[in-house]
């Protein structure tokens, strides 16, 4: 119960990763506010964090629109009182193409989840966290936001600048006890991870590597450890979870 009585925000946690995080937070004594877009999935994610014996509530919500995100974070306060961890992992991926094939609505399109929405998640969230004088928020960058790979240049983008703002945020607000860090995914069984891996054109072979793949709930562990209180001593730092692929 690493979390217990804590208060745990999720976006994106209808599937993949977000769904693996926002149970792993029930099971760790958290109140779970989890977002997304689709309600069947929504309410999936709900029973499965029940069955953990947490509190949870489900908040329709799209973060590139800056009204739904502040909404997301006041429907928290308004629920639970307080915001303690934040795990900001809505993203989607690009199609397929060399650099210069992609069209700029997809770049734009891309770019305002991956980024403006992670940078509009973090704003609402540090307002509250610095109301309370603490908090953690998890960023979920890639493997990709640390090195590149052919085919997907506007994700990796976006993941680099996922990299630039915990980085920068992390400085920004030490003294005033917010911790923010990012997870670094690399080959996790997810559906995203079906599309890319599967995906090949003319242009752009194999988009990624491919090897043994690890499992969301890997992912999500790792960040219940950083909203606890055993990883205070580590802020503004990327967390390679890749089977070692970056390291080579």
């Amino acid at each position: 119960m690493m979390l217990k009585d804590k208060v745990a925000l999720v976006t994106g946690g209808t599937s993949g990763i977000g769904r693996a995080t926002a149970i792993a937070f029930g099971a760790a004594g958290a109140k779970v506010v989890f977002s997304g877009r689709r309600d069947a999935e929504g309410e999936t994610t709900s029973a499965m964090i029940r069955e953990t014996g947490a509190e949870c509530l489900f908040v329709r919500s799209d973060v590139s629109d800056e009204a739904e995100v502040q909404a997301l974070v006041d429907k928290t306060i308004a629920t639970y009182g307080r915001l303690d961890c934040a795990f900001n992992n809505a993203g989607i991926e690009p199609p397929l193409k060399p650099l210069h094939k992609q069209s700029i609505e997809d770049f734009d399109k891309l770019m305002s989840i991956n980024v403006r929405g992670l940078f509009l998640c973090m704003r609402y969230e540090i307002q509250q966290m610095l109301n309370q004088g603490s908090g953690v928020i998890i960023n979920n960058s890639s493997m990709g936001g640390l090195i590149a790979f052919p085919g997907i240049s506007p994700y990796i983008a976006s993941k680099h600048a996922v990299m630039g703002l915990t980085r920068s945020a992390a400085l920004d607000y030490a003294k005033q006890g917010i911790r923010i860090n990012a997870v670094n995914p690399g080959l996790i069984a997810t559906a995203m991870m079906d599309r890319l891996s599967s995906g090949s054109t003319d242009d752009v072979g194999s988009t990624v590597p491919m090897g043994r793949m690890g499992q969301a709930a890997e992912i999500a562990q790792a960040v219940v450890f950083l909203c606890s209180d055993a990883a205070s001593y580590i802020t503004g730092q990327p967390f390679a979870i890749d089977g070692g692929y970056t390291a080579s």
